[in-house]
């Protein structure tokens, strides 16, 4: 039997103004996946994403969580099925004016159903999961980098979601911080059971960590498979992108593009 589908993007059309961007894109993911999210600058990944998490509404498709699509839905109930998912942005997204502890604890807060003496176990319990022990009355600016981008996942976590969604995760990290986040991501979908949505161009990330991979290209899906099978594409557009070759007309390689 196959696993349960906890997302499925059906036909969507999206575009800013006048200019299209997504022209058509299904995919799904299975319950215990990771799906990696990936294509050239401007290929409409970050589109996908805006859309996929509720804050942009589709010209047309459908967005159905567990079963149940987002789109025609009223602030309220959105809220309530987009409370089961987590995103963890590609710039962290950290308040600086708040503590780490101050903000994992933010999703808890606004649920406003939680103790304080509650909030604050689960903000211990979620910083160690992400290896972050000890951290909590430190601020932003006393981070690294990588450390930022855990403590983005913390909070990710700190409702304890079905899916996550992670946008350019290892932007800007080198290659052993980025190996590190991959590892991470693998070790909480084993341990949590989390399904995962992955917008990356990393090459490396891409190995480590998809199940499956979908590709964009010029807003519709051009490729969907496993690891062995983007290895056994012959569509030129994959293999450009996944073997790196620079495109004839001057452009930048795509691999190397951020979304």
């Amino acid at each position: 039997m196959s696993a349960e589908t906890v997302l499925e993007i059906d036909d969507l059309v999206a575009g800013y103004g006048e200019r299209p961007v997504l022209d058509g894109v299904s995919l799904a993911l299975r319950r215990g996946e990771i799906l990696v999210l990936v294509g050239a600058s401007g290929s409409g990944k970050s589109t996908l994403l805006k859309h996929a998490i509720g804050l942009l509404a589709p010209e047309s498709g459908s967005v159905r969580f567990f079963g149940r699509d987002i789109v025609p839905m009223d602030e309220e109930e959105r809220s309530e099925v987009l409370s089961r998912i987590g995103v963890s942005f590609q710039s962290s997204g950290l308040f600086n004016s708040l503590t780490v502890a101050e903000n994992v604890a933010l999703p808890l807060r606004e649920r406003g159903s939680i103790d304080d003496e509650t909030t604050a176990a689960v903000v211990r319990l979620k910083l160690s999961l992400v290896g972050l022990e000890g951290t909590e009355e430190r601020m932003p600016h006393e981070l690294s980098g990588g450390m930022r981008k855990r403590v983005s996942v913390a909070r990710a976590i700190a409702l304890d979601p079905e899916i996550l969604f992670f946008d350019e995760p290892t932007a800007g990290l080198d290659p052993i911080l980025s190996a590190d986040l991959d590892v991470l991501t693998l070790r909480l979908r084993d341990l949590l059971g989390i399904s995962c949505v992955v917008v990356t161009h990393e090459l490396d990330s891409i190995r480590m960590l998809a199940d499956r991979v979908v590709m964009l290209d010029g807003g519709k899906v051009v490729f969907e498979g496993t690891r062995e099978e983007i290895d056994r594409s012959k569509d030129p557009r994959v293999r450009q992108f996944f073997d790196r070759v620079p495109d004839p007309n001057g452009t930048p390689q795509p691999g190397k593009e951020a979304a």
